[in-house]
């Protein structure tokens, strides 16, 4: 039995296939399904039903998988304690950030890692939360920029700052006139929003304390672009609420058309997220430090702040 077996399993029980698992791990497949088969017979039992699409693993299968993760975790541990004691700031950080925060914070932050820790490699995906949340629990992430709380046990969630949700009007938008608004202000039927699917979408209705009703309304627009909701409302009626990260650079115009909530403001906490087992603790605690001083001073604590639930009300 060898690490390189373990991990074969564990990729194949990722994937659900023995070619992508083989292209992941960049070997052919013949040599996985070698290998994987050697560890079957050296263990006296299958590990995978071959006869279904996608392949799955058998019930003793499921058992192994689950212990070879955890001793995969652990040898890994190996190279982080030699790393740690040479003083070594090297690796690889796998990161999954929700498209609604990524324009806005990791540009700031890549540059800055870069310049500093030259010698690691950062892979970055925008994914929607329940992908980043799975591919975490896959061991295919290291880390993810989530919007919290998530209220997942098998996840550790640590809160790095308080982003307040603001309006942004149209010209004609009867609340221009007012200087900060309230939730109660708000007409749902005149809110732009984004896909279902989003939590930040969730979060809105949940500040507007309202589901999204059924009634038809002349125009319909679905988008994942927090990019495309502005524009909606410049070239068209109505207001879109988006994330304070997502108007620091807007012009001296756009932000006439700007309204902040009254206090508490409603706010989305942003945590660093990892699986509870996680590795490249030093790597990931690095990546807090570049965040929080790449974000305003303001957005740290979440005093007068009220934090909206992800989930639908």
């Amino acid at each position: 039995m060898t690490l390189v077996q373990l991990e074969y399993i564990v990729a194949v029980d990722t994937y659900r296939s023995f070619g992508i698992a083989a292209e992941k791990c960049f070997v052919t497949q013949p040599t996985m399904s070698m290998q994987v088969q050697k560890l079957e017979e050296t263990l006296g039992v299958k590990l995978f039903d071959r006869s279904k699409q996608p392949v799955l693993p058998t019930e003793i299968g499921s058992e192994v998988i689950e212990q070879a993760r955890i001793i995969l975790k652990e040898s890994y541990k190996l190279n982080e304690l030699i790393s740690n004691q040479r003083n070594i700031i090297t690796g690889e950080l796998r990161i999954g950030i929700i498209p609604t925060m990524a324009p806005y914070l990791m540009p700031k932050v890549i540059s800055a890692f870069m310049e500093k820790y030259p010698d690691v490699q950062l892979q970055i995906w925008e994914y929607m939360t329940d992908q980043i949340v799975q591919e975490l629990k896959n061991g295919l992430l290291d880390c993810g920029i989530l919007s919290t709380p998530l209220e997942d046990k098998s996840l550790c969630e640590t809160p790095l700052f308080y982003e307040s949700f603001v309006a942004y009007l149209s010209k004609s938008s009867p609340l221009i006139s007012k200087k900060n608004i309230s939730a109660k202000d708000i007409n749902i039927e005149d809110l732009w929003l984004l896909n279902e699917g989003h939590c930040m979408r969730n979060q809105i209705l949940n500040i507007c304390n309202r589901k999204k009703t059924d009634e038809q309304k002349p125009l319909e627009y679905n988008t994942d672009s927090v990019e495309t909701l502005k524009r909606m409302v410049e070239l068209n009626k109505g207001i879109t609420l988006l994330p304070e990260l997502s108007i620091s650079d807007f012009s001296v115009k756009q932000l006439d058309r700007v309204r902040y909530f009254k206090t508490p403001e409603p706010s989305r906490e942003i945590s660093i997220v990892t699986h509870r087992n996680f590795l490249k603790r030093r790597l990931i605690l690095i990546l807090e430090k570049e965040i929080i001083e790449a974000i305003p001073k303001r957005m740290r604590s979440k005093k007068k702040k009220e934090i909206m639930e992800i989930k639908p009300d």
